[in-house]
């Protein structure tokens, strides 16, 4: 499991987004406080609070792609 912080801050960069991570079969997961939900889903991403980072879980040990494709998203 690989946690991360990104950050989506337009319309734009959601499609982006669930675009990049749907081509991967493992469960990614998308945390805003107490809220947990398919990183997949698009309407749920539109469920979060998108003014702050929120913490990216992959559920898998190789994420060398996935964090290449999230790159953009990513908060340094």
């Amino acid at each position: 499991m690989k946690t991360v912080m990104i950050r989506l801050a337009t319309i734009e960069d959601i499609r982006s987004f669930v675009s990049a991570v749907l081509s991967f079969d493992f469960e990614i997961d998308l945390r805003s406080g107490r809220y947990l939900i398919d990183a997949k889903s698009i309407m749920g991403i539109f469920s979060l609070d998108l003014m702050n980072p929120i913490e990216l879980i992959a559920h898998t040990e190789d994420t060398d792609t996935l964090m290449s494709k999230i790159a953009p998203f990513m908060v340094k």
